[in-house]
């Protein structure tokens, strides 16, 4: 049995850069995003129309509703071991064999958590879903940076999270009107037949979009001359591309891009507990509608972040001139997101919630729901696009090693987040997560300021030009 001691990608040479982002038409490379878009609404789905159901699967399995969010904290874990497994071995066999063995792991898992008796079954099941979920982002950027050259990735990345997270504004509306006039068990069903539609469409339309011969298979296959067409196992680390966190470039953005998360999660995640039992909302559907604008602000926050990174980039070049490499430039465009939308939002929401009573409070709520969609985008856009270029050749790797950390970080957060509105209120745990949220301004602009010095610290494989 092989092991892991091939190079999983490795660097194009300058004069094919052309030709290998050229080999898919442009309508090819819109219907690959489309696919892509498509399976990365998954794990949206998976957790949307989980979280408006907490209070009735608690109810159900006659449990808690912090006891059931738990849940959410465990799946949240295995996306992060998943993301990292098979990111890694995307790198290794392609992109489109983990696609096609992610899918018909959601569709267990979502028929396992609809026949789910107890909190243990629940939980178990959940991670299993979440494990066939894990692909999506990481391996759909990944497939972005693919097609894509540097110029237009960034517009791109923002097409395919601004699709992607359509989930945010859909799935919890879906999940709370499933809960409410069917049962949160068949939103859990309609998922296991969405996945397999998937992979269906996966199936019979996505092409492998590796660049050729930069495969760890394809590398195994030229020292096996003897059978180049064998397939292999291969045992590969997936905690190996938390190595890639050595540079402090990587580290910092992961982190940031954690911070403003925190604040989606820490506004949205307890909605039935905080803006639902301040109005006086109880129908699993109407708490579910309160996701729409934070959707709504990730839909037109996305492709908007996508452009400004992008021509920030080509002003930069234009500016420096295309031998001088600042990937760093990219990031200004995530400041403006970092420093207002982000924290002030979820400011702003624990004030309106503590002081702001009837209708008038609600809609203010509603409002900066749907600016902190805007604003995450604003940062995590830019954040993913940068990781991508500064490590091109480990794109899927870089993103499960980002993806991961910001999950543990995520998962570690979102399980205080109930008990902390509990014992100090809404205010105070708004509050703090303003304070992280501030962080990640903190963050951005020391990697723009110090991003090329930093670099020099640490090289975890930095290409020397644009690619």
């Amino acid at each position: 049995m092989s092991s892991e001691t091939i190079p999983l990608l490795e660097e194009a040479s300058t004069d094919d850069c052309e030709d290998i982002y050229s080999r898919f038409s442009p309508a090819r490379k819109r219907a690959i995003v489309a696919l892509v878009s498509w399976s990365a609404l998954l794990p949206m789905f998976a957790s949307g129309t989980f979280v408006p159901s907490i209070p009735q699967i608690a109810t159900d399995l006659d449990s808690t509703g912090p006891m059931i969010s738990f849940a959410v904290s465990l799946s949240i874990l295995a996306s992060a071991m998943g993301a990292m497994v098979f990111a890694t071995y995307s790198s290794f066999y392609g992109r489109r064999p983990v696609y096609l063995i992610g899918t018909p792991l959601l569709c267990i898992g979502s028929i396992g958590v609809a026949l789910s008796n107890s909190v243990p079954e629940i939980m178990t099941w959940r991670i299993v879903q979440a494990l066939g979920t894990s692909g999506g982002m990481s391996v759909g950027a990944a497939v972005i940076g693919d097609i894509y050259k540097l110029t237009q990735r960034g517009t791109a990345m923002g097409i395919f999270f601004g699709a992607s997270l359509l989930g945010p504004a859909l799935a919890p509306v879906a999940g709370g009107w499933g809960a409410h006039y069917a049962s949160w068990r068949w939103t859990q069903i309609a998922l296991a037949v969405w996945g397999l539609f998937s992979f269906l469409a996966i199936l019979l339309f996505f092409p492998e979009t590796s660049h050729p011969g930069s495969r760890g298979v394809d590398k195994l296959r030229e020292l096996d001359s003897e059978s180049p067409r064998r397939w292999v196992w291969v045992w590969l680390n997936p905690c190996a591309s938390l190595s890639m966190l050595r540079s402090p470039n990587l580290l910092l953005a992961t982190l940031a891009g954690a911070a403003v998360l925190i604040t989606d999660y820490v506004l949205l995640m307890p909605v039935a507990y905080t803006v639902g039992v301040k109005y006086n909302i109880t129908n699993e559907f109407l708490i579910g509608a309160c996701f729409i604008p934070c959707g709504l602000g990730n839909i037109i926050g996305a492709p908007i972040a996508g452009w400004l990174s992008d021509r920030v980039v080509i002003a930069s070049r234009t500016k420096y001139g295309t031998d001088i490499w600042r990937p760093e430039s990219r990031l200004i465009a995530a400041l403006p997101g970092a420093m207002l939308p982000v924290p002030l939002s979820v400011l702003i929401s624990g004030l309106v919630t503590h002081f702001v009573e009837g209708k008038v409070g609600l809609i203010l709520n509603l409002f900066c729901f749907f600016m902190n969609g805007i604003g995450v985008d604003l940062v995590l856009t830019p954040a993913t696009a940068y990781a991508v270029d500064v490590v091109h050749d480990r794109s899927a790797e870089v993103m499960a090693a980002t993806t991961g950390l910001r999950a543990i970080v995520l998962a570690a957060a979102t399980s205080g987040i109930l008990p902390s509105i509990k014992h100090i209120g809404v205010l105070a745990t708004d509050v703090i997560a303003t304070v992280i949220a501030w962080s990640a301004f903190v963050m951005i602009w020391v990697i723009i300021r110090y991003g090329q010095r930093m670099r020099e610290w640490v090289d975890v494989g930095y290409p020397l030009k644009d690619v």
